[in-house]
C-alpha cells in the first residue's frame, strides 16, 4: 500500500509534544457535541469535566460535522430544512514548531435554510452543503462563517438529487443524476460524477458511477462509492483525472456506499455489504482488501492518532479494533447491548468519535456516552446525558496557552 507522507496535523502534534515550554503553558482540551435523536437540541460537554456542559436549541434532530480546524460545528437538520453553525470554543493555531490553543465557551453563530440539506463536504477551506431537493450546493468559507458571515455561493447541480459537491479550490466535483423523467415523489438515480467550473460548465467527461453514494479524501485522492466499483479522482492529474477501481471478481455481491479517508496516510476504509468492510488503496493493486465481520456493522471510524487502526461496532454490541495494515481484527470487546440494523436507517443506534486515546460511543438506549480506552478497549467512564444521545463529534487537541 502507498503511504506518501505524514500529515501536517500529525507533525504539529509531534512538535507540541517535543516543545520545551513550561508545563503551565500547555493545555489539552477536548469537547463533545451530542445531538439528541428526538429533541431539537445539541449538548456540548467538556470531556475532562463532563459536568461542564451547554445546551443549544435548534430546529430538529441533527447530523453533526466538525470543520477541518475544529473551530466550527455544522448541524444539518434535513427534515427541518436548516443548517446551524456553532463555535466549538476551541481554536488551534499551528505555528509549525508548535500549536497554540485557545479555549472559550461554545456559542451559536447562525443558520441557513434550503430544501432538504444533507451531505456536507469540507475541503479547500470551504464547506459544501448539498440541498437534495434544491438542485444545488451552498458553498461557504469556514473563515467567513467564524466571522459571522453566512454568505452562500450556490453551485448548480445538473438536477435535484441526493448527492454531494466538493470544492477543489478552482473547480468543483459533483455527483450527477439522470435527467430522465421519474415518477412523482421519486428521486432521479445517480449515474456518475464529474468536475465543473463555478458556473456549472463541465470539465472533461463524466465518470460513470451508478448508485453513487459516499465520498472521502485521503492524500491526493477523492473516492466515491459506486455499484460497479469505486470512482477515484487523482487530483495531481487535473480536474478530469477520474478512474474506476473495479471490485475484484472474487469479492461476494455487494458494493461500497460509505467511505472514510485517513488524514495521515493514503488509505480508505469503506463498507462492503452489511457484514464486511474493505480497505482501499487507490494506487496499489488489487486496491481492495475485504475483512469479514462476525455480525453486521453498525458504525466504524478511523483513528487519526494511530493511523493503522480503525474501530468497528457490530450489531451484537461488540467493538472491534481493525489493523488496516495487516487487515486483521486484533481485539474484540463487548461494549453495549445488541443494536439490530433492521428497521429504519435513522433508528437510534450508537455512533462513535475519537479524542486522542479515547473513543466515545453513544449508547442511546442507556442514555449514556461510553468513553473507551483505545489501547485496551476497556470502558474508562460512562457519562450520563438527558434524552437519547445519537450523533456525536469530538473537537480539540493540545497546544500552548499564552
Amino acid at each position: 500500500m502507498n503511504f506518501p507522507q505524514i500529515s501536517a496535523a500529525l507533525l504539529a502534534a509531534l512538535a507540541v509534544a517535543a516543545s520545551p515550554a513550561r508545563a503551565e503553558d500547555e493545555a489539552v482540551a477536548w469537547r463533545l457535541f451530542v445531538a439528541d435523536h428526538t429533541s431539537p437540541t445539541i449538548t456540548a460537554i467538556d470531556l475532562d469535566q463532563p459536568e461542564q456542559r451547554w445546551t443549544f436549541d435548534i430546529a430538529g434532530p441533527a447530523k453533526l460535522y466538525p470543520s477541518p480546524t475544529e473551530a466550527l460545528v455544522i448541524a444539518v437538520q434535513s427534515d427541518h430544512e436548516r443548517v446551524d453553525f456553532l463555535r466549538s470554543g476551541l481554536t488551534l493555531d499551528n505555528h509549525g514548531d508548535h500549536a497554540d490553543i485557545d479555549v472559550a465557551d461554545p456559542a451559536t453563530i447562525g443558520n441557513i435554510s434550503g430544501p432538504r440539506p444533507f451531505h456536507v463536504v469540507n475541503h479547500s477551506g470551504d464547506i459544501a452543503i448539498a440541498f437534495d431537493k434544491g438542485g444545488y450546493a451552498s458553498i461557504l468559507g469556514e473563515a467567513a462563517i467564524l466571522e459571522g458571515k453566512l454568505e452562500e455561493q450556490q453551485f448548480p447541480m445538473n438536477v435535484a438529487h441526493h448527492g454531494f459537491v466538493a470544492s477543489m479550490g478552482d473547480y468543483f466535483v459533483s455527483s450527477i443524476a439522470s435527467e430522465d423523467p421519474v415518477a412523482e415523489g421519486k428521486a432521479p438515480p445517480r449515474v456518475g460524477l464529474g468536475s465543473f467550473s463555478a458556473d456549472g460548465a463541465r470539465i472533461g467527461d463524466m465518470q460513470v458511477c451508478t448508485d453513487l453514494h459516499g465520498e472521502a479524501f485521503s492524500g491526493s485522492f477523492l473516492l466515491a462509492g459506486c455499484k460497479e466499483g469505486i470512482a477515484a479522482l487523482d487530483t495531481r492529474g487535473g480536474a478530469d483525472a477520474f478512474t474506476m477501481l473495479a471490485y475484484p471478481a472474487d469479492l461476494p455481491d455487494g458494493h461500497t456506499g460509505t467511505l472514510l479517508g485517513s488524514p495521515v496516510m493514503q488509505m480508505f476504509l469503506g463498507n462492503y455489504g452489511a457484514d464486511s468492510v474493505v480497505i482501499v488503496d487507490p494506487v496499489a493493486q488489487p486496491h481492495f482488501t475485504r475483512v469479514e465481520l462476525p455480525f453486521r456493522r453498525v458504525d466504524f471510524i478511523l483513528d487519526p492518532l494511530k493511523a493503522q487502526f480503525a474501530y468497528i461496532l457490530t450489531e451484537d454490541g461488540s467493538l472491534h479494533r481493525l489493523n488496516m495494515l495487516s487487515a486483521e481484527i486484533e481485539q474484540t470487546v463487548q461494549i453495549t447491548q445488541p443494536y439490530s440494523i433492521d428497521g429504519h436507517w435513522r433508528d437510534p443506534r450508537p455512533r462513535m468519535t475519537l479524542a486522542d486515546n479515547r473513543l466515545i460511543l453513544t449508547d442511546p438506549l442507556a442514555e449514556t456516552l461510553r468513553v473507551i480506552d483505545t489501547a485496551t478497549l476497556s470502558e474508562i467512564e460512562a457519562i450520563d446525558v438527558e434524552g437519547i444521545p445519537y450523533n456525536v463529534i469530538a473537537v480539540g487537541g493540545s497546544g500552548l496557552t499564552h
